[in-house]
């Protein structure tokens, strides 16, 4: 055995920060997915005016303006959830769009579809509160540049 060689006494806490290692891949690797969710197959329709879209937000009677102001918000949000300064603020943000996207489904829709926004709103909070620790790294970087 070399000098710098350090011999592992103890296989727990190897295995303790696998085990760490692989639920924050995990946890990224589900941020890419929801990021991807809502970039393309959320926002890009609305942003390409789709006539799925279109048409939901005409029954909706918000417009075109309406429209591409969601898609906006879920495309900055998509981007956002994959930013480590800005994923939890981001996961915060996509959840409050699901809140109003349910409020509108029950409202609007009657009910149909209104799943999907609650079922989205599980995964925004679990990376909201996993990544909460970078919050302090946007408030360093907001009072830096104030």
């Amino acid at each position: 055995m070399s000098e710098t060689t350090v011999p592992v006494t103890s296989a727990a806490p190897v295995a303790s920060v696998g085990r760490r290692g692989r639920a924050r891949v995990a946890l990224r690797a589900l941020q890419v997915v929801i990021a991807l969710f809502f970039g393309f197959a959320s926002a890009l329709p609305k942003l390409i005016a789709h006539p799925s879209a279109t048409d939901a937000f005409d029954e909706m009677g918000w417009g075109s303006a309406g429209m591409y102001t969601i898609g906006v918000l879920e495309l900055a949000g998509a981007v956002a959830l994959l930013i480590p300064a800005l994923q939890s603020v981001a996961a915060v943000a996509l959840s409050a769009l699901m809140v109003g996207a349910f409020v509108v489904q029950l409202t609007v829709f009657d009910g149909e579809n209104a799943a999907t926004p609650l079922i989205l709103m599980v995964p925004l909070a679990l990376i909201a509160w996993a990544r909460r620790g970078h919050n302090a790294d946007l408030l360093r970087l907001i009072r830096r540049r104030a």
